[in-house]
């Protein structure tokens, strides 16, 4: 597959992955209400914000003219979100889920992955091709 074949391959993975998991949080919504720490305020508010926001910019990684926007958002969200993932981490337990404590601090380094995913996809500048011949 060619490498532009292939980012654009990934990048379908990744805009249905962060729609998908938008929608869940207006599923399951429990479940997230139950990741976030004590000292954040309004639960069901930062859940519906961030639900409507990884659906908005899982789209907008799709469409090219919002794809950087998009980009930048979706890494925002995911840096944004981690405080919720190490709490998880150190409760020992995500809510709905039987993971094993250490599969939960094995997630954390998985934000980096999917940061790394999104520059790829979105933001990663393109090869002009002036090198090949």
């Amino acid at each position: 597959m060619r490498p532009s074949r292939l980012t654009a391959f990934l990048r379908c993975i990744l805009g249905l992955l962060f729609v998908l998991a938008g929608a869940n949080h207006f599923r399951s919504p429990a479940t997230y209400y139950g990741m976030m720490p004590g000292w954040l305020p309004a639960p069901a508010v930062m859940n519906a914000i961030a639900g409507a926001a990884e659906i908005a910019w899982g789209i907008g990684l799709l469409i090219p003219g919002l794809r950087r926007w998009a980009a930048w958002g979706l890494i925002a969200l995911l840096v944004a979100v981690f405080p919720a993932n190490l709490h998880v981490a150190l409760q020992g337990y995500m809510p709905g889920f039987t993971f094993s404590p250490a599969v939960l601090w094995l997630r954390l380094p998985f934000q980096a992955v999917f940061v790394a995913a999104v520059w790829a996809v979105g933001l990663r500048p393109r090869s002009t091709g002036q090198h090949r011949q």
